[in-house]
């Protein structure tokens, strides 16, 4: 082994010559007989002289074959034998140590041969020479040299070894001591999973540059090239001047000194470009580290992810070094911009541009170097590239319209979106021509150079450069080879056919559209889907792969508070509600961008979405609640989801996260005693005007009292505009500003609000009056500020308890109606409830003895019943609850305003009512209830004895009963009748029988069994024309009964 030397050593200055006699450094083992020797360094790398050994022929090592166009071929040649074992007996004994040596040239050759000797001096060292011929790896040249004394001692010792069969002069084996080389290894990711957990010794052959390494993996000999894990040196790569990096050859030098021909061990971390990428264990210390410290490298962040350990060590080396700025740090200023950095990627841009988040939390936008995403390309510009390109047709949209650019961004998002880089800053381009500047950078990810690769795949091109334009990529000669390969194959935008061409459908904000989808999307349980943006904590653009369509979707079950957004016409920030930007930053954080799955439950009146979201299996709802950035909203009580949405909203709330931060939790007391207030409906009655009925079952009112000054409003509207006549074209339009607009019909003016444009289209609706109209634009006019001040007129309501049918013909003709019955006359408005801004009301009409107009329409056919579960609403959902079944029970069409429908057409209404729906009418039978409710069946059942029913109901049905005497004036038939109507369903007849058997087995006198199964039979065949689908059913209930009464409990 070699003697201790410091492993750091100081570079110092000058170069030296050697001499013919002296002592120097054994530096490189070439082979067997030949010996790299170093002077001392001196201010940079050392010179070095090769020595080769007198008088003496070393079997020759084998060479790697090498094609190459512009040098000429060697054929790859196997070890003679021995060849291996002699030059390692020749690096074991002098590589790092220090050696005498004497030169002597010959006449005929450019080779400067010598000996070398090992030891104090010359006179007492040993002869490295008579060595290896002792041991028998080398051959005496006995022919064409001068004879002399030393000459003969050689012979004496080769002849010697030749008797004893020593090395290459033994009689048989010579075959085994020829290496098998793998100069190639096939699948170097294969290998690493073999070989990469342990260490592997090695002995390394070469050093390239200060942080790239060959090595001979032994004992099977593999030949590797290996780059250093965790670090980046100087390279060799020249520039204009024809110089290499600064301290390029420095720290080439300081590795070679080191690890040369040294036995080290290699722990496999990673593969680049088929490169591998480890860590080299020396016994004296890691020499990445000693790079760092003495500033020949810097820290690469792509393949420290791959370290197994040590990451933080490089990263204090490194910093000590910036702190002495020494060497490649000579210049380091700690407050200057940051021109390498990890990241994590959060957005992409197209196909040129990331945002990513650095490790302080800044978000960051760069552009990806000297690359050019997919343009757009028109016949017009192929054929006349100087003229400008034509316009763009309405709705364009580049990532899909644009070829190839949807593909880019896929590329980009799948490969980054949520992943550390690196990014190193290459240059920046400065804003011009309206643009702003742009940071260009090199992003990396696992060693790979992410614009090489969308160029390599035809996803983006090269920019093209002048001369002496130099702010261009650090690796632009590999992205042009990168780009004439993807020329070559006809890859992405280099293609001449098979052009993508996506048709997306924009269901977001169109009505129309959304209907046509929502079916399909409801059928799917759950649906996969790309966040393309994310508007609020809980409102986001999809694009749903299947159907090919983007939609705004919106989180079921919560209520998430609004960020902060654009102003009217995109003027100033209008600031949101307390933690609604942290909320949008929680869900972006979480989702945009990447991949999730949905379920869409139902849609709202614009074209909106409305469902659950999940991604990587989590709940995006029970997430923002549990972080407590939103709050469980009342219809997720219908949800499979609402207990675990209701246990996070309760961990945020003894947490006190954000919304709860100011929660005070109620005691027992006071809490029960704000409950039974609450329980209590409040009617403080409103004398309205009803003006406008809209096709969502919401209307326009106008309050009565109010009345008088929006007459003199419009007086002095009317009077303003006589007097000073608006200009035609003076007014500009912009969504959401008001305005004055004149009515078509009877060309008044009246105050608006502009809600689109589309051209010389103006769409408004009238604030005081509730209608909508589109008018031209010539018109609109500008509104006096003396006349914006009023608040609207027009309040907008809608029906509590109620909801129109599902099916669109019955849902026209139920609008139809209540328009009929609502526009333009007086009706008493009491509120009920609230939903966001929309105020639930109940209408009494006052002109016809105070009939509520909700139960009046339910009555007739023509709105269907809404389950609400406030308690204070319980008696109004009870009346909406009796009338609902008067109309699903009735048998004929009379009395009956919604004509255009069938008896059974009324009677399909029932299954949309689920079974907690009709669970929830049966509590609603009380005692009391359940008389008022018997009186209004006497005319339909034709009951006759009406106080022996009340009578019986008061005590018996449908609570169970253990006593009842029959008496002769009880028509039992009937009474079963009224137990099968209250059955509420055709499929929940079967529940009524049940309680009908129920009641007369607690009779006393059981042997009418038979009789009751005559009743049942009866009345089916009375009755089978309306219910047909339930006569088998009743059939079975009725065998079963038959046979043993006693199954029914």
């Amino acid at each position: 082994m070699s003697p201790d030397i410091d492993f750091f050593p100081e570079l110092n200055c000058c170069g030296q010559r050697f001499q013919s006699c002296g002592c120097d450094l054994a530096y490189q083992v070439l082979s067997g007989d030949s010996v790299i020797i170093r002077g001392q360094p001196k201010g940079g790398p050392p010179p070095e002289k090769t020595l080769f050994l007198s008088n003496i022929v070393a079997p020759k090592l084998g060479r790697r074959a090498v094609n190459n166009d512009c040098f000429v071929s060697v054929e790859e040649t196997k070890d003679e034998p021995y060849a291996w074992e002699a030059r390692e007996y020749l690096r074991k004994k002098l590589v790092g140590e220090e050696v005498w040596f004497t030169f002597e040239k010959s006449a005929n050759t450019t080779r400067e041969y010598g000996c070398i000797y090992l030891g104090k001096d010359v006179a007492t060292g040993e002869k490295v020479t008579e060595s290896l011929v002792s041991e028998g790896l080398v051959s005496v040249r006995r022919e064409g040299v001068r004879q002399g004394p030393e000459l003969q001692r050689l012979i004496e010792l080769e002849d010697a070894a030749k008797a004893a069969g020593k090395g290459k002069w033994a009689a048989t084996g010579n075959q085994e001591h020829v290496r098998d080389i793998k100069w190639t290894i096939d699948s170097p990711h294969n290998f690493m999973q073999k070989c990469g957990k342990e260490p592997i010794k090695a002995v390394i052959e070469h050093v390239r540059d200060g942080s790239t390494v060959r090595a001979f993996l032994l004992p099977d000999f593999y030949h590797i090239t290996l780059m250093l894990s965790g670090i980046r040196c100087p390279g060799f790569k020249v520039d204009s001047e024809g110089k290499p990096e600064p301290y390029a050859e420095e720290a080439k030098y300081f590795v070679e000194s080191r690890l040369l021909q040294r036995d080290v061990e290699i722990i496999l971390e990673s593969v680049s470009n088929n490169n591998f990428v480890g860590t080299v264990v020396h016994p004296r210390g890691n020499i990445a580290e000693a790079l760092l410290k003495e500033g020949f490298a810097r820290c690469v962040d792509w393949s420290m992810a791959s370290m197994k350990s040590g990451s933080v060590t490089l990263r204090k080396a490194e910093k000590a070094a910036k702190e002495a700025r020494i060497r490649i740090w000579k210049d380091y200023q700690a407050t200057g911009p940051q021109k390498e950095y990890a990241a994590t990627v959060v957005e992409v841009v197209n196909g040129d541009a990331l945002m990513v988040k650095t490790a302080d939390g800044v978000v960051k936008k760069v552009f990806l170097a000297s690359i050019r995403p997919p343009r757009e390309q028109s016949k017009s510009t192929e054929e006349k590239p100087n003229e400008a390109p034509p316009p763009r047709p309405k709705g364009f949209r580049p990532l899909y319209d644009i070829p190839w650019m949807f593909e880019a961004r896929e590329f980009l998002r799948k490969k980054l979106i949520g992943k550390k880089v690196n990014v190193v800053v290459d240059y920046i381009q400065t804003a011009r021509d309206n643009f702003p500047e742009k940071v260009c950078c090199t992003v990396t990810i696992g060693g790979v150079n992410v614009a090489e690769a969308m160029v390599s795949k035809g996803f983006a091109t090269v920019v093209r450069y002048r001369q002496d334009d130099d702010q261009r990529s650090s690796h632009y000669d590999d992205l042009l080879a990168a780009e004439m390969k993807a020329t070559k194959s006809g890859a992405g935008v280099h293609a001449k056919k098979d052009i993508p061409n996506h048709r997306v459908a924009d269901v977001s904000g169109d009505l129309a559209k959304a209907k046509q989808f929502l079916p399909f999307l409801q059928r799917a349980s759950r649906t996969e889907a790309v966040v393309e943006f994310v508007a609020s904590g809980s409102r986001l653009r999809l694009y749903i792969t299947k159907e090919t369509c983007l939609v705004t979707f919106l989180l079921g079950g919560i209520n998430c508070p609004r960020g902060s957004r654009p102003g009217v016409g995109g003027v100033g920030l209008l600031d949101g509600e307390p933690f609604g930007d942290k909320a949008l930053q929680f869900t972006k954080d979480k989702c945009l961008q990447r991949e999730v799955e949905i379920q869409v439950e139902s849609m709202d009146k614009a074209g909106n979405f409305i469902g659950w979201l999940w991604i990587d299996g989590h709940n995006l709802s029970v997430a923002l609640v549990e972080a407590g950035l939103a709050t469980v909203h009342f219809t997720a009580e219908r949800s499979e989801h609402y207990k675990v949405l209701r246990a996070a909203e309760e961990n945020a709330k003894a947490a006190r996260l954000r919304v709860w931060e100011d929660y005070i939790e109620e005691n027992e007391e006071e809490k029960k005693i704000e409950e039974d207030q609450s329980i209590e409906r409040k009617i403080d009655y409103q004398k309205v005007l009803v003006i406008e009925v809209t096709p969502e079952l919401h209307f326009y009112a106008q309050l009565v009292e109010q009345g008088p000054k929006l007459v003199q409003l419009m007086a002095k509207i009317q009077q303003e505009f006589i007097a000073n006549p608006p200009l035609s074209g003076a007014f500009t339009p912009k969504r959401g500003e008001l305005c004055a607009a004149q009515f078509t019909d009877d060309r008044q003016w009246y105050r608006a609000r502009v809600e689109k444009v589309s051209g010389s289209n103006i769409s408004v609706f009238y604030i005081d009056y509730g209608n909508r109209a589109i008018v031209d634009s010539s018109h609109c006019a500008a509104l006096p500020s003396s006349f914006a001040a009023d608040k609207p007129y027009a309040h907008e309501y809608a029906m509590a308890c109620v909801q129109l049918p599902k099916d669109e013909e019955y849902k026209e003709e139920a609008i139809q109606a209540l328009k009929a019955d609502l526009e333009n006359r007086p009706f008493n408005l009491n509120v009920e409830y609230r939903q966001g801004s929309i105020s639930y009301v109940t209408l009494v009409d006052t002109t016809n003895n105070d009939e509520d107009v909700a139960k009046t329409l339910i009555g007739d056919g023509l709105l269907m019943f809404e389950n609400r579960r406030e308690k204070k609403l319980q008696k109004l959902v009870i009346r909406m609850l009796m009338n609902f079944t008067l109309m699903s029970l009735h048998t004929t069409t009379e009395n009956c305003r919604l004509t255009s429908l069938h008896t059974t057409k009324r009677v399909a209404h029932l299954p949309a009512y689920t079974s907690q729906l009709r669970v929830a009418h049966v509590p609603a039978y009380t005692p009391q209830l359940r008389v008022a409710h018997l009186s209004a069946y006497a005319p339909q059942l034709g009951v006759t004895h009406l106080p022996v029913w009340q009578k019986a109901m008061l005590s018996t049905f449908p609570g169970g009963v253990t006593k009842y005497e029959v008496g002769p004036s009880v028509q039992v038939p009937e009474l079963f009748s009224y137990s099968l109507m209250c059955a509420n369903s055709v499929h929940s007849i079967y529940s009524g029988v049940l309680m009908f058997i129920k009641f007369f087995s607690c009779l006393n006198n059981f042997s009418c069994i038979p009789v009751k199964v005559g009743w049942v039979q009866s009345w089916l065949y009375c009755h089978q024309a309306k219910y047909p689908t339930t006569e088998l059913l009743l059939n079975q209930l009725i065998n079963t009964v038959t046979e043993n009464p006693w199954n029914v409990f």
